[in-house]
């Protein structure tokens, strides 16, 4: 294959990547303004949409650990890269087929690992960036419980005294601005992601000596996620917003606030996180804030399954994609 055709292909693989991010992720932004009735699923679509696109513009640390800190740029190829790609968005579509949220973003890094053992082994392996994808993978549900279990908590002080109206009245309007905080961060962490895979793709293709992203890629990779969310990810949003614990408008501003003040502390330093462990894991730790049983843990316990799983079957597909890929092209 043409190697300009090749590049163009795993380009078009990252958008497509970024497609299926937005369609099954980002509704993980609004599932609890949805279910509590604040925002009708278009309005809180076009809000997500929006944020997310500007969330994008905010920063390229997340894109830098992708690209340049999981594998090697030296030890691999194009079609390595695209083994990646068509590994995360393959375990992606088969999760959301069961109405089960994914990380893409362990997905993605997963993909990566074993798309690069199957091209150059254990050398291949930057470990500066997995361990940072390590860490979140254990911080984030910890964190999410921790922060939302607090926060609810103080606010549950704050309103002792008020009346049950005032407390919806009041949180229903705050939890608009609640939901485009986590739309931004969810962008400012996600869609980077995507300008992290195609900066390397760029990377390898031109045979580039630094790692820096373009304008071009990060209006790409925040554009076709706002875009893709206005498709929506109705499953996913009934999942978290209604099955996991039964939310008020105060609790859905506790969760959405505790999740995005988590995301954007890691997107500012770098550290790549599922969007959905953390609002997942905090809308857990608000709703044990009334009881143990008021979460409904069995729902939590098929959501923590499709994270464990992400891992070993990302690393899987994308190591066998990449073996055919490079003996093909």
């Amino acid at each position: 294959m043409d190697p300009i055709v090749l590049f163009v292909f795993v380009i078009l693989l990252a958008v497509v990547f970024d497609f299926v991010n937005g369609w099954t992720d980002a509704p993980n932004a609004i599932a609890t303004v949805v279910s509590t009735r604040v925002l009708s699923p278009l309005q809180a679509v076009v809000l997500a949409g929006i944020l997310n696109v500007v969330g994008a513009l905010s920063g390229t640390a997340v894109a830098k650990t992708i690209g340049a800190d999981i594998i090697s740029v030296q030890f691999i190829t194009l079609p390595t890269v695209a083994a990646a790609l068509i590994a995360v968005i393959t375990w992606s579509l088969l999760a959301t087929r069961y109405g089960l949220p994914t990380s893409e973003s362990h997905g993605l890094v997963a993909g990566l690992i074993g798309a690069g053992l199957a091209a150059a082994g254990p050398d291949v392996l930057v470990w500066k960036g997995i361990n940072k994808v390590l860490f979140t993978l254990v911080f984030s549900p910890v964190a999410g419980i921790a922060v939302g279990f607090v926060t609810m908590a103080i606010l549950l002080w704050i309103v002792r005294r008020a009346s049950p109206t005032t407390v919806r009245h009041l949180f229903g309007r705050l939890q608009i601005l609640s939901a485009a905080f986590m739309a931004f961060s969810h962008g400012s962490n996600d869609a980077q992601k995507t300008m992290g895979v195609i900066t390397l793709a760029v990377v390898i293709h031109f045979q580039l000596t630094e790692f820096a992203v373009p304008l071009w890629v990060i209006l790409l990779s925040g554009t076709t996620m706002g875009i893709s969310t206005l498709f929506g990810g109705w499953r996913i949003i009934k999942t978290l917003g209604v099955r996991i614990t039964k939310l008020e408008p105060i609790h859905g501003f506790a969760a959405e606030t505790s999740a995005a003040m988590i995301i954007e502390g890691a997107s500012r330093f770098g550290f790549p996180l599922s969007t959905t462990h953390v609002i997942g894991s905090a809308i857990m730790g608000v709703g044990s804030t009334r009881r143990l049983s008021a979460v409904r843990w069995g729902i939590a316990g098929e959501v923590v399954a499709a994270w464990v799983l992400t891992w070993p079957a990302c690393i899987a597909i994308g190591w066998v994609l990449s073996l055919v890929l490079n003996a093909v092209f």
